[in-house]
């Protein structure tokens, strides 16, 4: 069972795009001042790993996190990646908060912000952010196809 949380791991085209995306974070005065950093959790997935997440708040305990069966995930391609934006070493994972804003006075809490902060340098790296999927929002998600779709690249050969 395979879930990697390793640039290398990913397809060369998607790896630039997350390394210039980490870069953009670490590089960004707003994280610095607000101890933001970015942890990668996970990039490419085996089936096996896949299935495991996808059996998630289905047929086994926890919450459903995924909504892709093996074959069917961006992670299975190696065009995909998840992270955890962490305050002081703390990961966020909520949303609260107002989101971007010019008011400082609640940078140390607004966890919004924090998530389209990387979701701006993400995209500014040209991966897509799934926050900003009409359905199943992952805020932790984001990816690079190459402007194919999910039959073109199951098409091209088997995920890992």
């Amino acid at each position: 069972m395979k879930n990697s949380r390793s640039l290398d791991d990913l397809n060369p085209e998607t790896k630039l795009r997350f390394q210039s995306m980490l870069a953009r974070c670490a590089a960004d005065p707003w994280f610095v001042r607000n101890g933001i950093t970015v942890l990668v959790t996970s990039t490419l997935r085996d089936g096996e790993s896949q299935n495991a997440l996808y059996a998630q708040g289905r047929t086994k305990p926890g919450k459903i996190v995924t909504n892709a069966q093996a074959g069917y995930s961006w992670h299975n391609f190696a065009c995909a990646g998840d992270v955890v934006p962490l305050r002081n070493g703390i990961a966020i994972w909520g949303t609260k908060g107002d989101g971007i804003d010019e008011d400082p006075t609640d940078d140390h809490t607004d966890d919004l912000e924090v998530w389209e902060r990387v979701a701006a340098h993400g995209e500014a790296a040209g991966l897509e952010w799934a926050g900003r999927w009409r359905t199943f929002k992952e805020f932790a998600h984001f990816q690079y196809t190459g402007g194919l779709s999910m039959e073109q690249m199951r098409l091209r050969g088997v995920p890992a």
